[in-house]
């Protein structure tokens, strides 16, 4: 479950370093497609039995995350927060939630297909190599039947793929596979009475030079806002003048040779 901005109706700002975004003034919620995959593990949870245990990777302000995943119909949470935690880039941050599931005995682990904040998407397919077990992404119906997984996935141009996985299995789910139920103010005051377990570098057995920035093989080197435009040209005249005029411009910026 991740931690992200919502900049749907805020003024996003490029932080001093350049890399990052000031959040200051932003507020904070469930990534979309986390929120929908926590649904999902619910309703399974509702009709097969077994337990719901929630992970989260992020500053001690992601607390309010997990309190959210207890509302919810959660069972258990872990929190994953270090400082040398920061910069760590998708692939290390699923070494990291790999250190704190391995050894925990699941069915199925269930994550977003990805993060509103950088869109990245790996996450979940890395953490199954390294669990060394079957996967499937981008997942809008998910059917459980004899130690497997029929899963209907996402593809491009409207298309759909229907596969069987064994279980365990990692899958990543995309949004409208359910509708999430609403979280009730009381469901959050009685999760706040909860505890939430904390893990950080030394418990999970990783070393600072495995995490964050030196443990990544990519890096952020800057961040920009795109630059506002106006060089919209409007083609008119037959449509033999159009098309030639149209061919001109294409060839003027490179296009043809």
């Amino acid at each position: 479950m991740k931690r992200v901005p919502d900049t749907s109706e805020a003024e996003v700002i490029i932080a001093g370093d350049g890399r990052t975004v000031e959040e200051r003034d932003l507020v904070f919620d469930i990534n979309e497609c986390d929120r929908y995959a926590l649904e999902e593990a619910v309703l399974l949870k509702e009709k097969f039995g077994g337990t719901v245990t929630a992970l989260t990777l992020g500053p001690e302000g992601a607390a309010d995350t997990l309190r959210r995943c207890l509302a919810t119909g959660a069972d258990r949470v872990i929190m994953l927060s270090d400082a040398a935690f920061a910069g760590s880039d998708a692939v290390t941050v699923a070494h990291i939630l790999y250190r704190a599931i391995k050894d925990i005995q699941f069915d199925l682990v269930l994550a977003g297909a990805q993060a509103s904040d950088d869109l990245q998407a790996q996450v979940g397919p890395v953490l199954a190599e390294l669990l060394g077990t079957s996967h499937a992404t981008i997942v809008t119906h998910l059917e459980i039947m004899n130690g497997k997984a029929k899963v209907h996935r996402e593809l491009e141009g409207g298309l759909e793929a229907v596969v069987e996985i064994k279980l365990p299995a990692v899958i990543t789910i995309q949004t409208g596979i359910n509708v999430p139920r609403y979280v009730s103010i009381m469901g959050i005051r009685k999760a706040a009475r909860q505890e939430i377990k904390q893990l950080g570098l030394s418990e999970l057995g990783l070393k600072e030079s495995e995490v964050g920035e030196a443990g990544s093989k990519t890096r952020v080197e800057r961040l920009f806002l795109p630059v506002a435009e106006k060089n919209t040209e409007i083609l008119t005249g037959s449509l033999g003048e159009i098309a030639a005029r149209l061919a001109g411009i294409i060839r003027d910026k490179g296009g043809l040779v």
